[in-house]
């Protein structure tokens, strides 16, 4: 296998026109840290662009920052950090489920997994953030989309289509992401006690209180002792997170308290405390066990989701835990990833989608990682596939199983 580490734009450009002309499939790599999610990439050769790194350009007072691809998620959140900002939709870092040390990703592959955390009903996904790209198509052109100025365009944005594209329609090679100022500071009101089917009604009123909570999420017996180091103990948390300038926290925390007096014993997690509780939640920690046990991100209306939960444990066994305000169950399956009884259980339930995040090799070969699509979106996904990479050259069956040969065939 030969593995290419370009430095500059018109190295990358240069791989993948060398690409095209051999029609020789390319895997797109950062970091790694998500090579394990998808179904395994059929190719011989690998782009790996941790050495195009760097920021670029950051204007703090405009909101505005730009980075070469392989720049590390950790570097960019600690300047971001000192200059009082952060980007709100909180990315996910894949890296600790699958063993990796955190801080690893790249914010090329946050665009590519369009990756959101436990805010995103609030503040969205990578996505709605994302201002403009450089990237070098399977035609091997290079293009950019969008710009450096927080703005609405008309047109096509090329920039948001990259977003949850996993590597397979261009090399992006440079982005430009809004930022925003970070709270300055929260705390986490933590319900004891509530079983699933009562922390639902119980984060439902506090969602539709004037708190203004940006996140919520329900740790179940035994999964609360698996974040903060196991500060939380193993009974059951129902976590609600409050945001803002120092006054207007108190003062909402104590009208939360007071509107959830009946629900349960009631404990508070302060500052630096309750945004490491909110980074476990996000980073799927009660899950990074070191094995690779399946596990499923399960996106389900949040009134459904202790429904589905329970329905699952009745014929397979899972351990599982929701990110209410992201929309989000995580499962952990005992074995077999289920895919089947999941997905016949999601359109039970409302409908939906799952991915199978993470899982021996064997079995991300053999079921569908990703939600299928309807054949409308599906045909819709192809020809947006055969504009960008007609030959199939980048990250081959990461998403499906579907190769250039058979689209065309």
């Amino acid at each position: 296998m030969t593995t290419f580490t370009p430095s500059t734009v018109d190295e990358v450009l240069s791989v993948v026109q060398w690409a095209l002309a051999e029609e020789a499939p390319v895997e797109i790599l950062g970091h790694g840290s998500k090579r394990g999610i998808g179904r395994p990439v059929q190719a011989e050769h690998a782009v790996d662009m941790s050495r195009l790194s760097g920021v670029t350009l950051y204007e703090p007072e405009e909101l505005v920052l730009s980075a070469r691809a392989g720049t590390p998620v950790g570097e960019i959140e600690a300047l971001l950090s000192a200059h009082g900002q952060e980007f709100a939709f909180e990315p996910m870092d894949y890296g600790p489920l699958f063993g990796r040390a955190p801080g690893g990703g790249t914010i090329g592959g946050v665009l590519a997994a369009n990756l959101s955390g436990p805010r995103r009903l609030k503040a969205g996904a990578a996505r709605d953030h994302v201002l403009g790209v450089h990237a070098v198509s399977g035609r091997g052109e290079a293009f950019k989309s969008g710009g450096r100025v927080v703005k609405n365009v008309t047109g096509y944005d090329l920039s948001k289509a990259m977003a949850g594209a996993w590597g397979t329609l261009a090399v992006v090679t440079d982005v430009t992401f809004k930022v925003l100022p970070a709270a300055e500071t929260e705390t986490t009101l933590v319900i004891r006690g509530l079983i699933d089917d009562d922390a639902i009604p119980a984060m439902a009123l506090a969602m539709g209180s004037s708190a203004e909570v940006s996140s919520a999420a329900h740790l179940p017996q035994g999964v609360a002792g698996r974040v903060l180091g196991g500060a939380l103990g193993g009974d059951p948390a129902t976590l609600l997170r409050i945001e803002g300038f120092g006054p207007s926290v108190a003062y909402r925390r104590e009208s939360l308290t007071d509107l959830l007096r009946n629900a349960g014993p009631i404990e508070r997690v302060e500052a630096e405390r309750s945004r490491r509780l909110w980074r476990d939640v996000r980073d799927c920690i009660p899950f990074a066990d070191a094995t690779e046990r399946p596990v499923w991100r399960v996106s389900v209306a949040p009134s459904e989701a202790a429904k589905l939960v329970l329905a699952l444990r009745m014929e397979a066994g899972a351990d599982a835990f929701y990110d209410w305000q992201g929309g989000l169950v995580w499962l952990r399956m005992e074995a077999d990833p289920e895919a089947e009884i999941l997905r016949r259980l999601i359109r039970r339930f409302g409908g939906g989608h799952a991915t199978l995040v993470r899982a021996a090799p064997s079995w991300r070969a053999s079921v569908p990682v990703f939600e299928p699509q309807a054949p409308a979106l599906a045909a819709l996904s192809a020809r947006l596939k055969e504009q960008f990479d007609p030959k199939g050259i980048l990250n081959p069956c990461r998403i499906t199983a579907t190769t250039a040969d058979d689209r065309t065939s």
